[in-house]
């Protein structure tokens, strides 16, 4: 029997990229699916597509207002029981720090972090209760290795990963699991739907994602995770998947790669 096996899986940013992955892979095991992004109608398109579509659900949430999205999940969760929450949802940036306007930097904080925070404060006290439960959060490499054009986003992951740790060490006695994901280059739409320096998408394409590794891939790699209950795991390929580790042993090196990029 696996690890999975009729657990009750709240999983954001479900209706495209690594999310969509993770939809389609952990619905090949005996598990229900809440299904949560902004569109309704795309996460209805993603549930019909699944095996045994019937036992999912989705659940349309705006995480740039983390309050609102708290108390509307509330309402509509009720006292379903949720084993594993999987924060997947978020936003990446592409702009020069001297060109954008503050309100960006709230908007990656507000998606990145605190939609993190408040799920998992929503589903923290019964997992509590019931000495159960395993919260996953897909941070990014940018969450230790600060890069150009990405000062908002990889402040975000930097925190999230804080507050992993930290969240980690709290309910280490209760029985409840936190594993950090941490993808580096991965070919989605990330880089299309990532902010600009005035908040509106960069539209395009980005070569170092378009040549990483597969959606389909990196969602096996989590799923593998979650299932052996790891704390943090890097997953990607090439330099991006390397790049942690070089960064521990010689940070200096990192450092000064980087700015040449």
């Amino acid at each position: 029997m696996s690890y999975l096996t009729d657990k009750t899986i709240w999983l954001t940013g479900a209706s495209s990229g690594i999310g969509l992955a993770l939809a389609r892979e952990l619905a090949n095991y005996d598990v229900r699916l809440i299904l949560t992004s902004r569109r309704e109608d795309a996460l209805e398109e993603v549930r019909k597509s699944l095996p045994n579509s019937d036992k999912h659900q989705v659940l349309a949430l705006d995480l740039s207002q983390p309050e609102e999205a708290m108390a509307a999940a509330t309402k509509a969760l009720g006292d379903t029981q949720i084993d594993i929450l999987i924060n997947n949802a978020g936003v990446s940036q592409r702009s020069l720090i001297l060109d954008t306007d503050l309100k960006v930097y709230r908007q990656l904080m507000e998606i990145d972090y605190f939609g993190v925070v408040a799920l998992t404060k929503l589903v923290l006290p019964s997992m509590v209760a019931r000495q159960s439960g395993h919260i996953v959060t897909v941070s990014s490499v940018a969450g230790k290795i600060g890069t150009k054009l990405r000062s908002g986003y990889s402040g975000a992951k930097y925190a999230v990963l804080g507050f992993m740790d930290s969240l980690r060490a709290e309910v280490a006695a209760d029985k409840i699991s936190c594993t950090s994901i941490l993808p580096g280059f991965i070919n989605t739409p990330v880089a299309h739907n990532s902010l600009t320096g005035d908040g509106s998408a960069l539209g395009e394409p980005d070569q170092d994602n378009a040549s990483g590794m597969s959606a389909e891939d990196c969602a096996k790699a989590i799923v593998k995770a979650i299932t052996a209950r790891k704390d943090e795991v890097v997953v990607g390929k090439g330099l991006s998947k390397l790049a942690p580790l070089i960064q521990r042993i010689s940070p200096s090196y990192v450092r000064r790669m980087i700015a040449k990029l």
